[in-house]
């Protein structure tokens, strides 16, 4: 292959402008391909594939096609064989054994399940290497910043640079509407000014950003008389606390409808009281009520959960199946590179007792390692390096065939789980929300439950991928760096794989007699009707190993006019008479329902809370720090209740009640509540 305009000049195949060329064409055809039958595309990479005899090396440079060739190859969707030769032969399609050859996959969902071959001894990056390399990236990785960059440049043939990412930037409009931000109302808004968005990439920008995100309208204060209980399922997904912090890193503010304040205070760990070792519940439960910073006429109340933790030793074999997203959408240095380290860090956690298989998908499915003993890490290691990215995206189809190996090998008493790394951009076959909410709940029947991590920035299908973490009985985080992978998969693997208590709800009960109204602040797409509070056959959220739980309600007290609620005396009507029991000094009563992890029926406790009057500096360090953090995500979002409570005093506060602060996460979000500050003006 030659320039056009010196046909005696042989074209650099590490010219950069090739390389854009080929990424722009190789782009085009990924978003076409799903107009064509995946198995056309799979097909032609597979039968290109064994016409070519077998090479144990690339070859070397001078073996090049003419352009010809090329073309054909490009106009019949054959881009990845094509460029693949052009560099030697090398073929890039979904997966690699160490060879360079493509494995089989078997999209034939109905047929047998093609077990990949044994990885050979001689690998071409040995797992010391590997961990070196895991090792130096988490180095350069510092928490205080949390920008992805480029991991283990030997496993993608195309460096994508951080400029030509697609990132949302923000614009106006209220916090249910779809990808878009909201002006901080933290503090007054200054006057419009041109260019008042700031952005660090804004070439990035031309075309619009496709993150989906579900929309959803903050809780309103409730009467007590119109509304006396509150039911909500419990939430310990963290995703939207690193996908915030990924914005704010950018030097941008997030879209109103990405914040989700639940999962901000859920991101941290709080000293609660462990579980009584022998108590009818597998978790404690601590009450505090104090003033509510933004408005000192309301109460704060703050409910946390506290699982026991899984200590080192003690956890029990896993059955566990990697289902790894290698579609085309997934070729961003911060998608499969990172998922790839992401799952060797969990790798090497492993014992003998574990069991892990790894299947794929893009435009079909397959099985790239067949279950294999944790003992054997070098083979697992191996796999995972060889992953390859191309194609479009039949993740129900994946779904279906992880779901299917993990039952297969289903460990009696022990994990077993599907853990999904994708940015969840499905787009063939079973793609729409609903039906793959339906597999999901489906499957959870059998025992086994769904993790999910989310990758990237673009195509981010956040709606999609809560959706399924929720219904699977599992849980969801967005994993935007290499310490927040070890985070999630090491230091906190007891929560993300081990569940002590599935389908948890939460109801309150107020006593009139001291509340005249309430808000619950955040789990929006958590609040359940009060009549499933006490229906098993309704699905909530589970809790895992350590795993802690907050949640945040603001009373207003007897006598205090409620906010934005129609306060006129009725005409046929009064206020129910109240009980003896509105006499005890009682604030509310806290009520849970949850099962044991392979239960049917549900356990009930209550726990009454009394207000003792506490002002905000004789709170705790816990409570202090989750108001900071509560009103910091109210003004993310563009709630209408900070009224005009500053962020500079939610940093005092915060500020103030870091104390003991394991893993830096406390000090960390004072950094971004300043990042959020500068941004805001």
């Amino acid at each position: 292959m030659t320039r056009a305009d010196d046909q005696n000049t042989p074209l650099d195949p590490d010219d950069p402008v090739l390389l854009a060329a080929l990424r722009d064409v190789d782009g085009l055809l990924a978003d076409l391909s799903d107009e064509a039958p995946p198995e056309t595309l799979v097909k032609a990479t597979l039968d290109a594939v064994a016409a070519e005899p077998a090479r144990p090396e690339p070859a070397p440079r001078s073996r090049r096609m003419p352009i010809w060739t090329v073309a054909a190859l490009i106009a019949l969707g054959g881009v990845a064989v094509a460029s693949s030769l052009m560099f030697g032969g090398r073929v890039t399609g979904l997966f690699e054994t160490a060879d360079g050859q493509l494995d089989n996959v078997d999209s034939n969902l109905g047929g047998p399940v093609a077990a990949a071959p044994a990885a050979p001894a001689d690998v071409s990056v040995t797992p010391e290497q590997l961990r070196e390399q895991i090792q130096r990236q988490m180095n350069r990785d510092q928490v205080a910043t949390n920008i992805p960059t480029s991991h283990s440049s030997e496993s993608r043939e195309v460096e994508v640079k951080r400029s030509d990412l697609q990132i949302l930037t923000p614009g106006e409009g209220g916090r249910d509407r779809m990808a878009s931000a909201d002006p901080m109302s933290l503090t007054p808004p200054p006057p419009p000014a041109p260019e008042a968005t700031p952005s660090t990439t804004p070439e990035a920008d031309d075309g619009p950003a496709r993150d989906a995100y579900r929309a959803y309208t903050e809780n309103p204060f409730l009467r007590v008389q119109d509304q006396p209980k509150s039911t909500f399922s419990v939430d310990v997904d963290t995703a939207s606390y690193s996908n915030v912090r990924r914005f704010l890193n950018e030097g941008r503010l997030p879209p109103g409808a990405a914040v989700r304040v639940e999962e901000l205070l859920n991101y941290f760990p709080y000293d609660y009281e462990a579980p009584l070792q022998a108590g009818d519940r597998p978790f404690s439960v601590t009450t505090e009520v104090g003033p509510a910073p933004w408005r000192p006429e309301h109460r704060l109340v703050h409910i946390g959960l506290q699982a026991p933790e899984v200590m080192e030793g003690e956890m029990p074999p896993r059955n566990l199946v990697f289902l790894l997203d290698v579609s085309g959408s997934m070729n961003n240095p911060d998608k499969l590179p990172l998922l790839k380290t992401a799952m060797s860090l969990l790798v090497e956690t492993l014992t003998d007792n574990d069991r892990v298989a790894i299947v794929v998908y893009a435009g079909a499915a397959g099985v790239v390692l067949e279950p294999t003993s944790g003992h054997e890490q070098a083979a697992i290691l191996a796999a995972i390096e060889r992953l390859r990215s191309g194609g479009s995206t039949a993740g129900g189809a994946g779904i279906r065939l992880a779901y299917e190996l993990a039952r297969r090998n289903f460990v009696e008493g022990g994990i077993n789980r599907v853990i999904l790394g994708t940015d969840g951009d499905f787009n063939v076959g079973t793609s729409s929300e609903g039906e793959l909410r339906e597999l999901v709940e489906k499957e959870r029947k059998s025992g086994v439950f769904l993790t999910v991590l989310g990758f990237g920035r673009g195509n981010l299908a956040d709606d999609r991928m809560e959706t399924l973490a929720d219904h699977g009985n599992g849980n969801y985080a967005y994993i935007d760096s290499v310490a927040e992978a070890k985070k999630v998969l090491v230091r906190e693997a007891g929560g993300t794989l081990i569940t002590v208590a599935k389908d948890v709800k939460i109801q309150v009960e107020f006593n009139p007699a001291e509340v005249a109204g309430y808000r619950l602040i955040g789990y929006e797409n958590r609040v359940l009707a009060n009549r499933d509070f006490a229906d098993d056959t309704k699905d909530a959220g589970d809790i895992g190993g350590g795993h802690s739980v907050t949640a945040l309600y603001e009373v207003v007290p007897a006598g205090v006019r409620v906010p934005n609620v129609d306060d006129e005396e009725l005409k046929y009507q009064t206020p129910n008479r109240l009980t003896e029991a509105a006499r005890s000094g009682e604030l509310m009563t806290v009520r849970l329902r949850w099962k044991q992890p392979t239960g049917s029926k549900s356990d009930l406790s209550e726990t009454p809370v009394i207000d003792r009057g506490k002002d905000l500096g004789r709170t705790s360090d816990d409570f202090r720090w989750s108001a900071a953090v509560a009103a910091w995500g109210m003004g993310l979002e563009g709630s209408t209740h900070l009224g005009g409570w500053s962020l500079s005093a939610t940093q005092e506060i915060a500020a103030g009640a870091v104390g003991d602060d394991p893993g830096g996460y406390r000090a960390e979000a004072l950094r971004l509540m300043e990042k959020t500050r500068a941004l805001s003006r």
